[in-house]
């Protein structure tokens, strides 16, 4: 899986950059706020790879949170890359997180391709979504969002999991052994 990308701009549109890394091309969608951020020719982005059946992407951002904002918002039924980017290129992270924090339902249905259904489904699914500032409390994060997907790939439930790992600190590991002892307690 591809994570990162770092080579010399050959192409730059609103919408995605041919980065030049080494002779071979990628071209590697990006939100209008990722492709104002490019400004010089060597440039170095954080990547989601999605794989279909039809197609292999590439979603490229400089900064982590709007690639946390983006995997976070894949993950949703019914949200699709494109859907993805244009959210990443209506808000920045922080705004994002002030939207979903205050429900505001009219703010997000001003996202091309979302409706009142779609963003009250995103709305609910995202009431935990938490932009943070400071580098040690973005590891916790980081940490904690490895340890809920680990969880949910063993089969439990998103909100048992929140409340599992309520007050719960540490590494990926250490969350993810916290949260199967209390899981197998509830």
């Amino acid at each position: 899986m591809i994570v990162g990308i770092e080579g010399t701009v050959e192409r730059k549109d609103p919408t995605f950059v041919h980065v030049n890394v080494n002779g071979i091309i990628y071209e590697v969608m990006v939100s209008i706020n990722t492709s104002n951020a490019i400004a010089d020719k060597k440039v170095k982005l954080f990547v989601t790879q999605v794989i279909r059946e039809d197609a292999n992407l590439l979603f490229g951002f400089m900064d982590t949170n709007e690639k946390k904002m983006f995997d976070t918002v894949l993950k949703i039924n019914g949200v699709g890359p494109k859907v993805g980017l244009a959210i990443c290129s209506t808000f920045t992270p922080s705004t994002f997180a002030k939207v979903v924090a205050s429900k505001d339902v009219g703010m997000l249905k001003r996202v091309p391709g979302i409706g009142p259904k779609a963003a009250s489904r995103i709305l609910v699914e995202l009431a935990d979504f938490i932009v943070d500032g400071s580098e040690e409390s973005s590891a916790n994060s980081a940490a904690l969002g490895e340890a809920v997907m680990a969880l949910e790939s063993l089969g439990f439930k998103k909100d048992a999991i929140q409340k599992a790992l309520s007050g719960c600190s540490g590494d990926t590991s250490t969350l993810v052994k916290e949260g199967l002892k209390k899981l197998q307690r509830l």
